[in-house]
């Protein structure tokens, strides 16, 4: 599994020690993670939690990441954004318990988390076990277990009402102001990281076009 961590402006002091919990638990569970940024405060790209939708969208349509970890300041506004956009179920999660519940009920692709809101004392360790229940079991086993076939079979029909709601994301990406679209694909590994993982060829295309 790739997964891919995403910080807008207001938390992007944070992105070591998130990326660093992060990784901790997926080293022990053999995936990878690839870490677009921001880095620092003082990145060059700026990336608002809008922006981390696109990317997040960007990132699993075309199969450079199989996983989004995401968040803000509170976490509403990225989980919001990343859920404007086909192809990715985001949850909010704010504790252990959330990422459990989310994985195993409803088996989504990106999490968005508060990282101001309630992130004091312990706030790195929180992050590092809300990964480890996130990952701790294949997704969409059920919660509680003996109720995994009617929560299986909504996730069917959520997945279903979804795929009616949205346009393609390439007509989506094509209609947003693209000075919008090529900040949130400016990050200084973007290019590195993406071109080398995506997997859509027309996806992949179309980035090289936006960003001309």
């Amino acid at each position: 599994m790739k997964i891919a961590l995403i910080n807008e402006n207001s938390q992007a002091a944070k992105n070591e020690i998130i990326y660093n919990a992060l990784k901790k638990v997926a080293d022990q569970k053999g995936y990878e993670v690839r870490n677009y940024g921001m880095y620092t405060a003082e990145d060059d790209a700026q990336l608002t939690y809008v922006q981390n939708g696109i990317l997040a969208a960007v990132l699993l349509n075309s199969g450079a990441a199989d996983f989004v970890v995401t968040g803000c300041g509170t976490g509403e506004g990225a989980m919001l954004a990343l859920n404007s956009f086909p192809g990715v179920i985001c949850g909010h999660v704010a504790n252990p318990l959330d990422a459990y519940t989310f994985a195993q009920i409803n088996d989504g692709n990106a999490i968005s988390i508060p990282f101001a809101l309630g992130f004091g004392w312990g706030g790195d360790l929180n992050l590092e076990y809300i990964f480890e229940k996130l990952f701790s079991e294949p997704f969409g086993g059920g919660y509680p277990k003996e109720r995994v076939v009617p929560e299986q079979r909504n996730k069917k029909i959520l997945d279903g009402v979804r795929a009616q709601a949205f346009k393609p994301l390439d007509e989506i990406l094509k209609s947003l102001d693209p000075e919008l679209v090529k900040g949130a694909l400016a990050g200084a590994k973007f290019d590195e990281l993406f071109f080398a993982d995506a997997k859509d060829e027309a996806l992949k295309a179309l980035v090289k076009e936006l960003k001309a």
